[in-house]
């Protein structure tokens, strides 16, 4: 019996950050050709990569999570993870400290947190057990059932609505932390892991409190010469499979016919053809612009406009000829204030006298990314987005870098200044400029409940049947976890397509 030849089908991928590239390995790997298009000169997006006087700066996530969720990646290729990266855990997670010189090192040791726990409330210690149970119970049926499930129907939402609503994910994330513990520094420690994916504490849905099990679960990992060796590992897979990669190729439009795609087009005019495309750029941008030409562009640009998006980041990044051996590898340095802080970044309009933030010293765990006996760092303070606060960065910029050295300087890293060897800042302007972030927004989409899920832009567009989503602007959201979540999900899609 003669076989019918059936041509390899072919997929072009918009934006090589973590939810394109495992997307397009996922694709590759079932046997669909597929292009990767960049608009940098590097890979990554937000894992971009900054290389100075010796000292190696990631540009953006540096908590890796759920390391089983990338490992699969090299397992469905027939390779291993360890072949392409090294990943080392990092202890404790966090450090969180607080103005008045008190700390809370969390970490995956039971004993140690509860001895923490019980030195600041001893009646919390059983709360915590209990708000760990509801954090696990959330984790099943959210991460794991839910994670990487396409909800291209209303039928989906209502199917998973009894077990959101036995959570009572309507919840805020703060509100169900306070439900079981009682200390005002630990309802802080154990509800700040929203901002992690652009989520308000008071405002997000309960549903991601499932972060703290998550961690718990799988431990907080970190690459062996930063997320861009991370990067690289996934680009080398990709390549190995035989994928190809673009690199400084800005799309202009994708191509449609009537209410298909059929292909991408670069700025230098180059058209990539293809059966099916998948966008890991920004959900605003590849409606309003990407597809501006398009009915569907235009509808979609307008709604999502109304909608409520993420907030921004100030990212200061620093080279110091000084390593500080006091610090862990991830700090929080919570601010005095925390509910009124959180109001003014979600809600603007102005950029707040105070800040909140986050301190990364990979140097703790991998001394490699800086020259001999110094250290590379970056500091993050959350901030309102464009549309909120249309602050003048190019003006509040050195300014707001100048204050952020004073405090940690008088709170954390004595001798800062003197130290200092480079440094360089990106903005809400940068966001919105280099990565097409609209708003300036870091995240994407706020994660309230009734902006994800269904409700969220879908995996798959309702009326351009080949053009799909992947990355924080799609279900499940932001994250590290969450964009490899959504190209399992996106994957899935295309994939029956092709053997339809």
């Amino acid at each position: 019996m003669n076989q019918m030849r059936i041509d390899p089908k072919t997929a072009v991928v918009v934006g090589a950050g973590f939810g394109g590239l495992a997307l397009a390995i996922r694709l590759q790997a079932a046997g669909v050709q597929t292009t990767l298009l960049e608009k940098r000169d590097k890979p990554g997006g937000r894992a971009y990569v900054y290389e100075d006087q010796g000292f190696t700066f990631d540009a953006g996530p540096t908590v890796i999570t759920d390391p089983s969720a990338i490992e699969e990646l090299f397992t469905l290729c027939g390779k291993r993870m360890a072949d392409y990266v090294e990943m080392l855990p990092v202890a404790p997670f966090y450090r969180l400290c607080w103005e008045d010189g008190s700390h809370f090192d969390y970490a995956n040791d039971q004993e140690a947190l509860d001895r923490q726990i019980h030195a600041r409330n001893p009646d919390d210690v059983a709360g915590y057990q209990r708000f760990l149970a509801y954090s696990k119970a959330v984790f099943d049926e959210g991460y794991l059932k839910l994670g990487a499930v396409p909800f291209l129907s209303f039928r989906d939402m209502i199917q998973a609505g009894p077990q959101l609503a036995r959570l009572e994910a309507w919840k805020s994330v703060y509100g169900m932390v306070s439900r079981f513990v009682k200390d005002e520094q630990l309802r802080q420690a154990f509800s700040f892991h929203s901002l992690l994916v652009g989520g308000n504490p008071f405002a997000t849905s309960s549903i991601y409190t499932l972060i703290h099990a998550l961690e718990r679960r799988w431990g907080v990992w970190f690459p062996r010469g930063g997320t861009g060796a991370l990067v690289k590992g996934l680009v080398r897979l990709f390549q190995d499979m035989g994928g190809k990669i673009e690199l400084n190729a800005p799309v202009a439009r994708i191509e449609t016919q009537g209410n298909r795609v059929t292909g991408v087009r670069v700025e230098d005019g180059r058209l990539f053809g293809a059966d099916s495309v998948a966008s890991n750029a920004d959900v605003m941008h590849t409606y309003d612009k990407l597809l501006g030409q398009h009915p569907r562009g235009v509808s979609q640009a307008a709604s999502m406009d109304k909608k409520r998006w993420s907030n921004s980041l100030f990212v200061l990044y620093f080279g110091l000829d000084k390593h500080h051996a006091q610090l862990q590898h991830h700090t929080v340095c919570f601010g005095a204030r925390y509910k009124g802080l959180i109001k003014d970044i979600f809600n603007g309009p102005r950029l707040a006298d105070d800040f909140s933030l986050y301190l990364h010293a990979p140097c703790v765990t991998d001394p490699s990314l800086a020259p001999p006996g110094c250290g590379s760092h970056y500091v993050l303070s959350p901030v309102p987005h464009l549309g909120n606060a249309p602050i003048d960065w190019a003006v509040e910029g050195p300014r707001y870098r100048d204050r952020i050295f004073d405090y940690l300087e008088k709170r954390y890293m004595p001798g800062l200044r003197s130290q200092l060897v480079t440094s360089r800042f990106f903005t809400p302007v940068d966001f919105r400029d280099q990565l097409n972030a609209h708003l300036g927004s870091a995240f994407s989409l706020e994660p309230i409940l009734t902006q994800s899920a269904w409700f969220r832009p879908h995996n798959r567009d309702a009326e351009l049947s080949n053009l799909y989503l992947v990355g924080a602007g799609t279900h499940p959201g932001a994250g590290v976890p969450g964009v490899i979540g959504s190209a399992k999900a996106t994957a899935g899609l295309m994939l029956q397509e092709v053997h339809a």
